[in-house]
């Protein structure tokens, strides 16, 4: 995002992304709940949520000259997709627990939901705060 917005923003801005990828691997997992031999997907939220926010500097490398290669100063925006490890084989070769991916969306739901929320209303007071100075 540009510099006109803050860091919570920012991070709401780059958790809202995130969790639509999450809820799309959700969604695909149960569509895919009957297809045998079907491996559930599961997304690294977490880690890719703070490398992509790295609020406070550490992960990025500063530099000390201009010549000098800036490294680790563009965010990771793409969560890592990888086969769900924690899900037990089920007869027909598919790993798709339904009642874990239902609830992983609900969760995933509401947790978005919230993100949005809170980005309307730091919208609402800046736009309060650009019309009351007129």
């Amino acid at each position: 995002m540009s510099n006109l917005f803050d860091k919570t923003t920012d991070a709401l801005a780059t958790s809202m992304k995130m969790r639509q990828i999450r809820h799309s691997v959700t969604a695909s997992n149960i569509a895919n709940a009957e297809t045998p031999h079907y491996h559930a997907k599961k997304v690294d939220f977490e880690n890719a949520l703070s490398a992509a926010l790295d609020m406070d500097g550490t992960k990025g490398l500063s530099t000390s000259n201009k010549d000098h290669f800036a490294i680790g100063s563009t965010p990771v925006t793409e969560a890592d997709i990888y086969d769900n490890p924690d899900i037990v084989l089920n007869n027909d070769g598919n790993t798709v627990d339904l009642e874990k991916e239902m609830s992983a969306l609900a969760e995933n739901s509401i947790l978005y939901k919230s993100a949005l929320q809170l980005i309307n209303k730091k919208m609402a007071s800046l736009k309060y705060a650009i019309s009351e100075s007129r």
